[in-house]
């Protein structure tokens, strides 16, 4: 199996206990705030919201400049695209019919998540058959929903499990995508299980049938990755720039001065 950027069998792999205490984490407060928020009234879900804010911002101390800036990109771009998605399109919706106060966050840890496997020592160490593991598991799954067997049946599910190949095989961070397989799929299932939110049996566009949730629902995701890996760059040059400008500009007042 040939991906791209894929680590090579001599690298050293070195096992940061802060990347699996990131991964572990989140894994914990996704289930328990998911399940929580399944019973719970609008206040609750709001100081869910803001436990999730201050959780994020504490997993982000210690990590360099470049990953706070990806992470703060993709909250940026998954919080549109929840209200694009949801609250327009109907996609799928939560149970208030809103985007929940810990969604952009959450957003944030699942992207750190991801970043923080990727580069975990175990999944460099057995990238290819993690790899492979996705491909047929997404790939099962993707055939079961349009099988007939399944009650909902999911179309969407099978065109994005196709998408995220082509991530996987075609991006620039296979390993992050690979990664995001994992925490997006079991916040999928435990959201939907726990009737956190419910994906809509046909998708609003073309009115194809959509499982609850797709199977391939984690090629949303790689287009957060995606997104806030290729914008990182610009945007830090930007932010270099202006720091630049600005330190110019402080030097002429003093000497004017």
């Amino acid at each position: 199996m040939k991906l791209r950027y894929f680590p090579s069998p001599d690298t050293a792999y070195i096992h940061r206990g802060r990347d699996y205490f990131i991964a572990g984490f989140t894994f914990f407060c996704v289930a328990v705030s998911l399940v929580i928020d399944a019973h719970a009234n609008l206040l609750i879900q709001n100081i869910l919201g803001v436990i999730a804010w201050v959780f994020l911002v504490g997993l982000l101390i210690g990590e360099n400049r470049e990953i706070r800036v990806q992470v703060v990109i993709a909250v940026a771009f998954a919080t549109a695209g929840e209200h694009f998605a949801s609250i327009y399109m109907g996609g799928y919706t939560y149970r208030f019919e809103n985007v929940p106060l810990y969604i952009p966050p959450g957003h944030g840890m699942v992207y750190l998540t991801a970043v923080a496997l990727a580069r975990s020592g175990f999944f460099l160490k057995y990238a290819r058959k993690i790899a492979l593991f996705v491909v047929v598991t997404c790939g099962i799954w993707s055939l079961w929903g349009i099988s007939g067997i399944s009650a909902q049946g999911d179309q969407v599910g099978a065109i994005l499990y196709c998408v995220f190949l082509i991530y996987l095989f075609k991006g620039r961070s296979p390993m992050v995508y690979l990664a995001a397989f994992f925490i997006t799929t079991w916040l999928e299932i435990i959201g939907t299980a726990a009737g956190t939110w419910k994906w809509a049996a046909l998708e609003p566009i073309f009115q194809l049938s959509q499982g609850n949730p797709p199977s391939g629902v984690s090629a949303w995701y790689c287009l957060v990755d995606a997104v806030a890996i290729g914008c990182a760059p610009i945007v830090l040059k930007g932010m270099n720039r202006i720091a630049d400008w600005t330190k110019s500009a402080r030097s002429v007042l003093v000497n004017r001065r």
